[in-house]
């Protein structure tokens, strides 16, 4: 093996200052995993690497010799860096353990190298807080003294696997040059759970950091209402709106009653009811949720109002959790910060002044839908356009227990029969409501990929339903047992012995299964749009928001039953967006994206992260546009409007995705992008 010129430690704990890689000129560049960039070493010492902007992370991996560093003893990484170009650049630091990636089992940071400037960056490691602490059923955790955390996102600095150097979604070229890759810093020490707890106050807010727009107190609500009063009314909205949110220098169409889809050239739009061009710019959970778990975790907070309280009693509940979650589908009692603060701030009248203010702020930042989980309070106000939203309850398909989650089984009797009681009880609410764009049905369900539904069909008991079908249709393409027997490679007795049998065929029968399958997802879309245009004639079946990524069959069957194809797409772009071949032309609508940073108190990003809320809002501007400027796209919708509580809901999530926080303060950066963006909506779709 060819000799590395570089300083490969570390079989015994490492020392502070200790350099790991030393580009010195030999250094064999072909141990280097490289992602749209350019490496070469300078005669300096440097490694120079020339980044593309192809890809959203271009960047270079540096495997650990042997599989594995040990940096135990020292609080971070560092690295020289050195931007000989002409503009800023933003170089990460990412360090990882096995099986890393953003938000678990690494650490990183992301540094802005100005043109010209030498400077020494570093990466904190994150060690994981003692078991004395007691944190858990939280997503994120909270940054406790500089160098600890919890969960997944702390690191352990015996066992580090890689290092990646990085530009994050750069939008041009950059050049940097990198250096002396070294251990350095000492661990400080970690004081007392005494000190820690408790570390939320009674307004759900981290109580061991400052940030701007920090609560100290319920008296500051009266300055922040009317503050935002005056914001609301020196920005009354884009002028150029009908009361629907369409575009009023539009051409004036025909106008249905309803919102319809219109292909105009090679680009998607919905008009709304008057006849005007419409796309939709919403943003989901319009409400003032912030519900939390206390069980169990009592000593983590400060303040919590009793259960009897006269005023805050009704923002308890006890209900069952989320079989995911730490507490398993036991009951547990929550608190709601979002609802006990809008009491807070708004007073007896919380519902009606908290329901007309959304509206107020949704018209003023550009906004023309209120997205999914959105209140009926909210909705039934009808002021905004909003989206219907359905779920129900089937029999499942017994053998997909190897899947995420069960998939219905289409072919009961029970799934059509549920599906339209279901619908039926929009009757009088948002069926036949001309505000309602229409109906979501679902939400990311477990698509498994292949012919995994065929398989877990086959894998399932005699008696159901699904299972009978595909052998119906297997006894009328073969004529005989043995016909099958010979295509597919088997060995089956009788029908019978099929109909018993729960082990999957092989690879022999992929074109059944495959077919099947097709069938599978044919049907359930075509069961779902029947139940909706049942009750809702006239208005959209929009899909059921496919988690990122759908399997080409259930792409097509939702293109050919959908009157738009929706997606939730966390992305940091959806540029180059478009259904899979051979689907038909539909147009689509993203259900939800999202975007946070940790410089306001929350402990995790969500799906997407961003450095500060500067760059949150600078993610959103850039978002919207590229859906806008994708003629398949109809409307996006931000994913939420509050943040999530402090320390999560039942399910761990506890990400700062909102554009107002816990306490309904809005983001002022994020709704800076959000009114730019709604300010030029139709001149960016245009």
């Amino acid at each position: 093996m060819k000799a590395l010129a570089f300083a490969l430690l570390l079989t015994a704990p490492a020392m502070a200052g200790r350099t790991i890689l030393d580009f010195t000129p030999g250094y064999d560049l072909a141990g280097i995993e490289q992602n749209d960039v350019r490496l070469t070493l300078t005669t300096g010492g440097t490694l120079r690497v020339e980044s593309g902007h192809a890809i959203d992370w271009p960047g270079i991996t540096i495997k650990a010799p042997g599989g594995h560093w040990t940096f135990s003893g020292t609080g971070a990484l560092s690295m020289d860096v050195f931007n000989p170009g002409a503009t800023p650049v933003e170089v990460g630091l990412r360090i990882d353990n096995p099986g890393g990636y953003p938000g678990r089992n690494c650490v990183q940071e992301v540094f802005t190298i100005e043109p010209g400037q030498r400077t020494t960056v570093a990466t904190k490691f994150k060690l994981k807080l003692p078991d004395s602490y007691g944190l858990f059923g939280m997503n994120g955790y909270p940054d406790a003294f500089g160098f600890y955390t919890g969960g997944d996102q702390a690191l352990d600095p015996a066992n580090v696997s890689q290092l990646i150097i990085f530009v994050p979604t750069p939008k041009e070229d950059h050049v940097f040059e990198i250096a002396r890759i070294r251990t350095t810093g000492d661990i400080p020490p970690l004081p007392s759970p005494a000190t820690f707890f408790p570390f939320i106050d009674e307004f759900g807010q981290y109580v061991h950091r400052e940030w701007p727009g920090k609560l100290h107190s319920a008296t500051e609500f009266a300055d922040r209402i009317a503050a935002e009063d005056r914001d609301l009314a020196a920005h009354g909205g884009p002028k150029d709106r009908d009361r629907w949110g369409g575009w009023t220098r539009s051409q004036k169409l025909r106008g249905t009653g309803f919102f319809r889809v219109l292909r105009v050239g090679a680009t998607w739009w919905l008009v709304d009811p008057d006849g005007r061009l419409f796309w939709s710019h919403g943003v989901d959970c319009v409400g003032t949720w912030g519900a939390t778990i206390v069980d169990g975790r009592e000593r983590w907070f400060s303040g919590l109002p009793p259960h009897d309280d006269p005023v805050f009693g009704d923002n308890w509940w006890e209900s069952k959790t989320k079989g995911n979650s730490h507490w398993k589908g036991e009951k547990a009692w929550h608190f709601d910060f979002g609802a006990a603060n809008a009491r807070r701030k708004y007073g007896e009248k919380v519902r009606d002044l908290t329901t007309a203010l959304a509206h107020r702020r949704l018209r003023s930042w550009g906004l023309n839908t209120i997205g999914m989980w959105s209140g009926e309070g909210f909705t039934s106000l009808r002021r905004t356009p909003y989206v219907g939203t359905i779920h129900w309850w089937a029999p499942e398909i017994e053998g997909s227990e190897a899947h995420r989650a069960r998939f219905y089984d289409v072919f009961s009797p029970e799934c059509r029969k549920s599906i339209r009681a279901r619908l039926a009880d929009e009757k009088g609410k948002a069926a036949g409501d001309p505000w309602c764009l229409g109906f979501f049905v679902d939400n990311e369900l477990s698509w498994p990929g292949g012919t995994g539904l065929a398989e877990a069909t086959l894998a399932s008991p005699m008696t159901q339903p699904a299972k009978k079908a595909f052998i119906a249709d297997l006894r009328k393409k073969y004529s005989s047992i043995a016909k099958l027997n010979k295509t597919w490679g088997t060995a089956h007795a009788s029908w019978d012995a099929l109909a018993l049998s729960r082990t999957p065929p092989g690879a022999a029968a992929r074109k059944d299964l495959e077919a099947f399958t097709q069938s599978f997802a044919d049907r359930y879309f075509r069961e779902c749009r029947d139940a909706v245009k049942a009750v809702a004639p006239h208005q959209l079946y929009l899909g059921c928001r496919f988690a990122g990524w759908a399997p080409d069959y259930a792409a097509r069957a939702a293109a050919k039953s959908c009157d738009v194809v929706s997606y939730n797409l966390y992305r940091r772009s959806v540029a180059e967006f478009q259904l899979p071949a051979g689907c038909a032309d539909k147009p689509v609508i993203i259900g939800e994206f999202h975007c946070g940073a940790l410089d306001r108190g929350l402990f995790h990003t969500g799906l997407q992260g961003a450095a500060n809320q500067a760059e949150r809002a600078d993610f959103y501007r850039n978002y919207v546009t590229s859906a806008l400027r994708n003629p398949v796209f109809v409307g996006a919708a931000w994913f939420q409007y509050m943040d999530q509580a402090t320390t999560g809901r039942d399910d761990g999530e506890n990400y700062q995705i909102g554009f107002v926080d816990i306490t309904d303060t809005p983001y002022p950066e994020t709704i800076a992008a959000v009114r730019e963006i709604g300010d030029r909506l139709y001149e960016l779709r245009r």
